[in-house]
């Protein structure tokens, strides 16, 4: 539930609401699965704000090499795009691939980003 408060706070253009609502110690009680929602709505706040590298700070984390979880492809997408926003295209390009191979559900647009790249 946290997450989608936070990201209706973005939704709203209070991007700064939902950085701080990530910041309750609430959000440690969440299970991985909300943790990484989080992270995900945190880092689109930071990208909103213009903090690109924040946004990819937000997203940098052991979980990116998770293969099987239903949410690790837009955690990857999410981190690739993050990149891409920071001006790190190279790595972007990587990361959106990494996406790509494990969204067997086509949740994201990664093999589209690929091939515009």
């Amino acid at each position: 539930m946290w997450p989608v408060l936070a990201d209706s706070e973005r939704g709203i253009g209070r991007p700064e609401k939902a950085i701080e609502m990530a910041k309750d110690p609430q959000v440690k009680l969440l299970d991985i699965d909300g943790q990484i929602e989080m992270k995900i709505v945190v880092a689109g706040a930071r990208r909103d704000l213009k903090q690109t590298e924040a946004a990819v700070a937000t997203l940098k984390c052991a979980e990116l090499e998770n293969e099987t979880a239903s949410w690790a492809p837009r955690l990857r997408y999410a981190y690739a795009d993050a990149l891409e926003a920071n001006g790190d295209h190279k790595n972007a390009q990587k990361w959106f691939v990494k996406s790509a191979e494990i969204d067997i559900n086509q949740e994201t647009d990664a093999n589209e980003r690929i091939k515009s790249n």
